[in-house]
């Protein structure tokens, strides 16, 4: 696998800044797709309207951040709370770009930020519907099969073995969960993800992915107990969030 140095962003190419004026309209877009799609409505041919009264927003409605900055954060038609929602992913959407311009800052910045965005995208729908659609986790399979054509096509029988373990492997856990608990713990979404972490990342890096994404949900939950929310024995994280975030911080630093 080769190496990924540390740049400094003032040492980034035109391609990497271009990455990162680019974030907040991606985030837009982002913010779109994880509303609409957990819904089954249209993504790309319906007008955003105001969530409240409907009215059909305008371009001035739809820059990011500015255009929320510039409303008060309140629909300029009925005065209802618009909420953080927008202006977050749209910012997430930045960090990632910068994360990557950061980590890597060459040729192949895009592709970080694309597998970054997408990652985001499927956090962010787990966050608030406990669901990885299909329609984003199987094109991300497929994708990173292509992307190790593309980069390393020596690797191709790692990145096919990887998402082969990620999936079985996580299905035999949620299938032993259920046997010893009662109750699904992994979902078969959380199984597609790990099979696309496994496509990106290849076989050898899945133990190191899951450790991760395990830590940092146990340290999600601690943080919850410390803030007042009370956590009892059937409790339970969406997973994808921190699958998704162990995934993406191996794709720019472990390989």
């Amino acid at each position: 696998m080769f190496e990924r140095p540390w740049l400094d962003l003032t040492g980034a190419g035109e391609l990497a800044w271009g990455m990162i004026v680019a974030a907040p309209l991606v985030g837009s877009f982002l913010g779109v797709l994880v509303r609409r799609l957990p819904e089954g409505r249209p993504i790309l041919w319906a007008r955003s309207r105001c969530e409240s009264c409907d009215t059909v927003l305008a371009v001035r409605d739809l820059i990011p951040i500015v255009g929320w900055l510039a409303a008060g954060g309140r629909c300029r038609f009925c005065g209802a709370a618009i909420g953080w929602f927008d202006p977050a992913i749209e910012l997430a959407a930045t960090g990632v770009a910068f994360a990557a311009v950061a980590a890597d800052g060459g040729a192949q910045t895009w592709l970080d930020c694309l597998f970054g965005w997408w990652l985001l995208a499927l956090a962010w729908i787990d966050l608030r519907c406990w669901l990885l659609p299909d329609a984003l986790t199987l094109p991300l399979i497929v994708a990173g099969l292509a992307a190790t054509v593309w980069l390393e096509p020596q690797s191709l029988t790692a990145a096919a073995l990887g998402a082969a373990i990620g999936y079985l492997g996580l299905r035999l856990v949620g299938s032993m969960y259920r046997m010893l608990r009662g109750s699904d713990g992994v979902g078969e979404g959380d199984a597609k993800l790990l099979a696309a972490s496994g496509a990106w990342l290849g076989a050898a890096l899945l133990p190191q992915v899951i450790l991760l994404a395990a830590s940092t949900a146990l340290a999600a939950a601690l943080c919850l107990r410390l803030a007042g929310v009370r956590l009892g024995a059937r409790s339970a994280l969406p997973f994808g969030p921190f699958l998704a975030f162990a995934t993406w911080f191996f794709w720019l630093f472990a390989r």
